[in-house]
């Protein structure tokens, strides 16, 4: 009776190794890791992941021109205050010829609008409203033309994710054809991952290209409009009064500044 534990616990230690392979032998599910699941899946068609390799390399191309459009529009880049300034200062010296060649050499939209205005000067007011107006919208469309570029890939990037999407419900409808009814769902799966992958990575390219489009473009806009309204002030000096002022019995109208 004493050796019952003495056996049992023999038969324990004889049993314990082929218990621990009959564990090792179950099989284990192998988990899925971020890079497979949304980027590269082994299940998918190779289609439907180069589809997904396109639309990062889109969203790389989206998040680098953003940040170039952010450092390009920024308001000392479009009606810098140092231009602003001296040329009011050339002109309140009736310096007109070197305000209108320092207006000339700018690159800006303050300067480029300037240099118009100030050119029809000779002309009277009205051809320099009018060079204002015409040369504000010219300059305008050159600052907003790179920016329709997020627009472009914002509303492409929709159309490529929903062609991944049609095209991994076809492979996963094939599948299904093709088991009659019963198909191995692992490649029934790959054709819907690629349907729901493709579509994912579709709205994460357009949802941030067509919000910085927006914004972008509003502020473009905006500083635009604050160019305009800087001109106008600079170019007021040239706008007749109206007033009459009598000399000698002879009334006649304020001389309009041209330039030298």
């Amino acid at each position: 009776m004493r050796l019952k534990p003495t056996l049992i616990a023999l038969m324990t230690a004889a049993c314990w190794p082929m218990m621990a392979l009959a564990q090792d032998d179950e099989p284990k599910t192998e988990t899925l890791n971020w890079f497979q699941a949304f980027i590269w899946s082994k299940e998918s068609p190779l289609l439907g992941n180069l589809i997904v390799i396109l639309l990062l390399i889109m969203s790389a191309v989206v998040m680098g021109f953003t940040i170039m459009l952010i450092f390009k529009f920024r308001r000392e880049q479009v009606i810098p205050e140092a231009v602003r300034d001296e040329i009011e200062a050339l002109l309140a010296e009736k310096k007109y010829r070197e305000a209108i060649e320092y207006a000339q050499e700018e690159e800006s939209y303050l300067g480029q609008v300037a240099s118009a205005a100030l050119s029809e000067a000779a002309n009277g007011y009205a051809a320099m409203e009018r060079a204002v107006e015409e040369t504000g919208d010219a300059e305008a469309v050159k600052l907003l033309r790179p920016i329709e570029y997020l627009n472009v890939l914002g509303n492409i990037s929709p159309m490529i994710g929903l062609f991944g999407t049609v095209f991994g419900m076809i492979v996963a409808f094939q599948k299904l054809v093709e088991g009659e009814g019963s198909a191995d769902p692992v490649e029934l799966a790959g054709g819907i991952s690629t349907a729901l992958v493709t579509t994912f990575w579709g709205l994460v390219v357009a949802i941030p290209a067509l919000s910085a489009y927006s914004l972008i473009r509003n502020k473009v806009d905006a500083q635009c409009a604050e160019g305009l309204l800087t001109v106008e002030e600079l170019i007021s000096p040239f706008k007749p009064s109206g007033k009459k002022k009598k000399s000698g019995g002879s009334s006649g109208s304020r001389a309009t500044p041209k330039p030298e």
